[in-house]
């Protein structure tokens, strides 16, 4: 009899245990794990499952493949602007950041290839961060004519500090992984064949300690940032909602798709 958690239903992230481990793989590996509509739905419940699931102590996140996760998928963006949306449904956005940030077990991010956007986003607002030295990290909302208001506004600043934040916001641009490492936005960079075994004994170490004292050392830690989402969310949220109806969103997703350069013009 197990008192662990049945994943089965979940189709864009994939679950699986080792001991007291629990990971949890983002699954789009067709389009390097970006989020599309579905993944969305489940990234704002999983965390609540995972934080029920009584087999496991410690969670690992990660991507399946080469990618953690490629950001938004920009065909599903398109599909929402030509059918009227207004963007992701901003009630998941908000319960993918708080379900994480609530989440009391440790959490681990294993972090290969592109970690974009809203993937960049849980991956650096995980506990402690692993990253291959091909990863690279990028919050490139703006490119898409778009807020960074989905989590990116609260964490790169607390990394990295403010200038050098709204720096990489403004811009888009993306950070190497020996780069990350430099600025404080992950906590280590290995080489790619070396990641999981690193990552698999680091989560080894923590579910061989004082588990309890592990977990409300975390949690204490995390109310500092659980107060700076309460205060800085539903106003990036609002600002990003605002953002997806305009031409410049349009654009964006348009100029990428076929492949050239956009035409923005502050619409």
């Amino acid at each position: 009899m197990t008192d662990g958690v049945d994943f089965s239903r979940y189709k864009r992230i994939k679950a699986s245990r080792q001991g007291r481990v629990l990971t949890l793989a983002l699954s789009n590996p067709a389009l390097m794990n970006a989020v599309d509509g579905e993944m969305h739905r489940e990234l704002s419940s999983i965390f609540l499952d995972a934080a029920d699931d009584r087999d496991s102590d410690i969670v690992i996140l990660t991507g399946e493949g080469s990618a953690f996760s490629a950001g938004g998928d920009l065909n599903w963006m398109k599909r929402s602007f030509e059918a009227g949306d207004k963007g992701p449904d901003a009630a998941e956005a908000k319960r993918i950041v708080f379900s994480l940030l609530d989440l009391e077990k440790p959490i681990i991010a294993k972090v290969r290839g592109p970690a974009v956007g809203l993937g960049a986003t849980i991956a650096l607002m995980c506990d402690v961060i692993f990253a291959s030295d091909n990863a690279r990290f990028a919050d490139p909302h703006v490119r898409a004519g778009i807020v960074a208001g989905d989590g990116g506004a609260i964490i790169w600043p607390q990394l990295v500090g403010y200038a050098r934040a709204k720096e990489y916001l403004m811009t888009g641009d993306a950070v190497s992984a020996a780069e990350a490492e430099r600025i404080g936005l992950v906590n280590h960079v290995v080489a790619d064949a070396e990641l999981d075994a690193r990552v698999d004994a680091f989560a080894a170490k923590l579910a061989g300690g004082a588990i309890q004292a592990i977990k409300y050392s975390k949690v204490s830690v995390n109310i500092g940032l659980k107060q700076l989402a309460h205060t800085i969310l539903d106003t990036s949220i609002g600002y990003e909602m605002l953002t997806f109806t305009t031409e410049d969103h349009k654009e964006a997703v348009n100029a990428f798709l076929e492949k050239r350069k956009p035409a923005f013009t502050g619409r």
